[in-house]
């Protein structure tokens, strides 16, 4: 089964680190469903400490759990990059992104409506 790393600030909430943004459309619906195919998650952020917490929190109080925070679900090396077959991050070359309130001087984040579909017919394969 899959691994997806999924990054928090522009993925599954807007962007107002050190707060917690408002949720990005479809993110907790898809990251569900994708728990539900059976595919492992990791939160994969460079929050940490009290901020980190609190996105953990935000997540789990959505019915959102990982497998893993900032790390591989097994270590089978020293490297601290997260072993995933799938990353989903505002800042990776080529996601999807929504740019609807860049014109108020927001960043853009993840526009799950092009992610969301395109993991499950990956999970379906």
């Amino acid at each position: 089964m899959l691994t997806i790393a999924i990054d928090f600030d522009g993925t599954i909430v807007e962007h107002e680190y050190p707060n917690i943004g408002v949720p990005v459309s479809y993110a907790i619906e898809y990251m569900t469903a994708f728990r539900e195919m059976g595919a492992k998650l990791i939160l994969w952020t460079m929050r940490d400490g009290k901020e980190l917490a609190e996105a953990v929190q935000y997540c789990s109080d959505r019915g959102i759990e990982f497998d893993a925070v900032n790390q591989s679900i097994s270590r089978w090396s020293e490297s601290p990059k997260a072993e995933a077959q799938i990353y989903i991050d505002d800042a990776a070359f080529g996601c999807p992104l929504n740019f609807s309130k860049v014109a108020h001087g927001k960043r853009p984040y993840v526009d799950w409506t092009q992610v969301g579909p395109a993991v499950i017919n990956r999970l379906r394969r």
